[in-house]
C-alpha cells in the first residue's frame, strides 16, 4: 500500500492493515524457514510495507497494537 494511501484510511481500518501484514509477514517468514517460499523477494516487500504502516501510525499517534473491540455490558442489575 503507498503512503498515500494509508495518510487516507482511517485508525481502525490502519490498525487491522498493520495486523493483517504482520500475519502475512509471519507466514512468509514460516515458508521460508521450511523452504516452500519462491518469491523471496515478497518478504522485502511486506516488510517494507509494514514499516510504512508503522511510520504512519506513530505520525498520528495511533498505537498499533492496541485491538478494537465491541465495549462490553455492564451489570447494573
Amino acid at each position: 500500500m503507498k503512503p498515500t494511501e494509508l495518510r487516507d484510511i482511517s485508525d481502525d481500518r490502519l490498525r487491522e492493515h498493520i495486523a493483517t501484514t504482520r500475519r502475512d509477514l509471519f507466514g512468509l517468514r514460516m515458508q521460508h524457514a521450511t523452504g516452500e517460499l519462491e518469491n523471496t523477494a515478497r518478504m522485502r516487500s511486506v516488510k517494507r510495507d509494514l514499516a510504512r504502516a508503522l511510520t504512519t501510525a506513530r505520525q498520528r499517534g495511533v498505537d498499533p497494537n492496541v485491538t478494537t473491540t465491541a465495549p462490553e455490558a455492564s451489570n447494573d442489575g
